[in-house]
This record gives C-alpha cells, structure tokens and sequence, in this order.
C-alpha cells in the first residue's frame, strides 16, 4: 500500500521556491514562462482601466472653461507623453545592464521596449498636433519640447534600425546599447524644456499643485488612462519579448520540447 504525504509540496516546487533569487528570472526559460502569465493579465487590466479612462474623460470630465472641448485630447496625449519618455529610460537601462553584465534577457527586454516606446512616440506627437492646431493655429512649430520629443522618435527609430542592420547579434545588441546610452540625455532635455526655454508647449498637466485646478473627474480620467497605457506596454513589451527568448533559444532542449508540444497539440 502506498502511503501520499499531503502536508509537503511536491519537491520541484520547494527546489524552486528555495532557489528564488532576484536573478531567477534572468534565465530565459523562466522569464518565458512568467510573461506567458503576466502577459494576458496585464492585457486584461489595460482594457479595463482604457474603457473606464476614456469613459470618465469623455463623458463625464466637464468641459474646460478656456479650451473648450478640444481639451480632452489631454486624456491621451499626456499619458503617451510619459510613457515615450519612461519606455526609453527602461530601454537604455536594460541595454546598459546588458551590456555591463552581458545578460542576454536584459538585451531581449531592450528590444521589445523599443517598438512599444516609438508607438507611444508617435501618438504623443500626433495628439499633440491634433491640439496644437486649435490652440496655436498650427499644427506644427519648432518649439523645444516638440523638436526634443521627435528627436526621441529618431532615437527610438535609430536603435531598432542599427539592431537590424547587424547580423551578429552580440555585435548588434552592444552596438544598439551605446547608442541607447547616449541618447537617454535626450529625456531631461524633454521634460525640462519648458521650464529651460520660452516656448508655446504649456507646462507640466500635474505638479504638485495641478490638482487644485483640475476637476477630480479630469485628474481621475487620466490617471485611469495612464495605468492603461502601462499596463497595455507591459502586456505588448511580454508578448514581443517571449517571441524574441525563442528565437534566440530556438536550439535548446527547452524551446525544442515547447514545438513539440505546440505541434502535438495542433
């Protein structure tokens, strides 16, 4: 008669937990298996909170007494704004990480920020467009803040071009670093730009003491816009950076057994 101990996890279990460092995940096949999790999850909350934010700013945000209803562009342009510039910071970390310590999820995670970070480049830069026509009489002006913003565009553009461009992927990720690295100088130029120069961009939406004129419902809406925005970034950054963890490590035993399992499957 065999006798199951019930009160004991099963022993791979408890080898793992035991083995928790925060290097765990530096390993591709457990990064691969942890965005196979995070990765739907975040998606989910990204539609959530982007149906709730777009919701409350554009029915029940009241209208802006000086800008009227074209104000509400802000809902989306200023989170894009942000994330255009945090995406880039997180780009350059990971590739500086990869490079000083030659991690290879670090240089995977660097190259599936890039493409999420441009998107939100773009958006912020049409958004604001979209704005600037009513408010300025244009749609474009070189003005400090959106010069510096599509030079962070190039960056981004430049990164994934040069990554491209070199076939021996060591080469390409060290090559795509240095130039990560330098253009983070970039950022503090963009958000400091209205405060360094006199230009026609407004200042920051939310200091520390924005709130007082923002209507709760405005300053609700794009903190719920905001959260879907990372939330949605995070989700695309998983997916992109699992797609890349196997085809970097299509040759081992553990991508090999995973198409196996995948074509059993089908």
């Amino acid at each position: 008669m065999h006798t199951v101990n019930t009160t004991s996890p099963p022993a791979a279990a408890t080898g793992l937990r035991s083995r928790l460092t925060w290097f765990t995940f530096s390993s591709p096949v457990n990064f691969y298996r942890l965005a196979g999790w995070l990765a739907p999850a975040f998606g989910i909350v990204a539609a959530v909170f982007a149906v709730a934010g777009l919701w409350m700013g554009l029915f029940v945000a009241p209208t802006d007494a000086t800008q009227g209803e074209v104000y509400r562009i802000i809902f989306i342009h200023v989170p894009a704004a942000w994330l255009s510039m945090v995406l880039y910071v997180a780009l350059a970390f990971w590739a500086a990480m990869g490079w000083f310590l030659n991690a290879r999820m670090a240089f995977i995670l660097a190259r599936a920020i890039a493409p999420t970070g441009a998107l939100f480049t773009v958006l912020a830069l049409w958004t604001g467009s979209l704005w600037g026509r009513p408010t300025w009489g244009t749609w474009w002006v070189w003005d400090a803040r959106l010069t510096s913003e599509l030079i962070l565009l190039f960056l981004y553009l430049g990164y994934m071009a040069l990554i491209a461009a070199i076939d021996d992927t060591r080469r390409a990720d060290k090559a795509g670093a240095l130039l990560a690295i330098v253009g983070v100088v970039n950022v503090p130029v963009i958000y400091f730009s209205v405060i360094w120069w006199n230009t026609l961009h407004q200042g920051s939406s939310l200091t520390m003491g924005a709130q007082k004129h923002l209507a709760s419902t405005m300053l609700i809406a794009m903190l719920l816009l905001t959260l879907a925005c990372w939330a949605y970034a995070f989700a695309v950054v998983f997916v992109r950076a699992r797609a890349l963890v196997l085809e970097r490590e299509g040759d081992t035993a553990w991508a090999r057994a995973l198409a196996g399992a995948s074509k059993q499957g089908r």
